[in-house]
């Protein structure tokens, strides 16, 4: 049996705290509420959670700021909850480290299923156990949620690692955002494409790319992304 999914949800409005956590509790997971930003920062540096749900406007520290901090500890899942609908604010959460985000009001079974898809690609549970892809100098273990490049590991949060994946499967294939969204989530409905440039950014840095002349994580203007193995020093 599978375990349950443990969930830490930083949310000050009490009521729809109360009633989220209720209801996500119903569908098999274990809910930490709390109300403010230091006590999310403590409680997750103390207790190990399986996702972590951050709304925007915390008081003591915005869900930002906590969000930059537990990405420089955890490997967490986080998804940020905001009330704003504008873009910018859902790309500041994403530039933060953040893996995915819902907005209110948002649908509980929604949420539920963003949850379990973040866990279950945190967990290596996301498809059929698979054997290391190997793309050039780039190794990838699903079972284990392990990168090498060029024989050096890097810590990848488990959104980079299943876009990486996708690429990975398909070295010099051109993807658009919207396939790269629906490849490594399931889903493209809420694809806006800053989105994937925020993670393809962030999973540059951390392959060791030069931003203006990538190696590996290159972008086809007006198309997409592609990963080039051939030209490995």
């Amino acid at each position: 049996m599978e375990a349950p999914i443990k969930v830490l949800f930083a949310e000050d409005d009490v009521k729809l705290a109360r009633l989220t956590a209720q209801y996500l509790e119903g569908s098999g997971c274990e809910v930490e509420v709390v109300g403010n930003g230091p006590d999310a920062i403590a409680l997750a540096s103390r207790r190990a959670f399986d996702v972590v749900l951050l709304d925007l406007m915390l008081p003591g520290k915005d869900g930002v700021a906590v969000c930059r901090e537990l990405r420089t500890r955890l490997d967490v899942p986080i998804i940020m909850v905001t009330a704003r609908r504008e873009e910018a604010d859902r790309v500041i959460g994403l530039e933060a480290g953040a893996d995915d985000y819902v907005t209110k009001p948002f649908s509980s079974r929604e949420l539920v299923a963003r949850i379990q898809a973040n866990v279950r690609r945190a967990r290596g549970l996301a498809g059929p156990p698979l054997k290391p892809v190997i793309a050039g100098a780039i190794t990838l273990d699903p079972g284990r949620m392990r990168v090498t490049v060029a024989g050096r590991e890097i810590a990848l949060t488990s959104y980079e690692f299943a876009i990486l994946k996708v690429l990975a499967e398909r070295p010099g294939r051109v993807l658009r955002r919207e396939q790269l969204l629906e490849l490594a989530t399931g889903s493209a409905d809420d694809a806006f494409e800053r989105s994937i440039d925020i993670h393809i950014s962030r999973l540059r840095q951390k392959l060791g790319d030069d931003a203006k002349q990538p190696r590996y994580l290159r972008t086809v203007r007006g198309v997409g992304y592609v990963l080039a193995v051939g030209d490995e020093p």
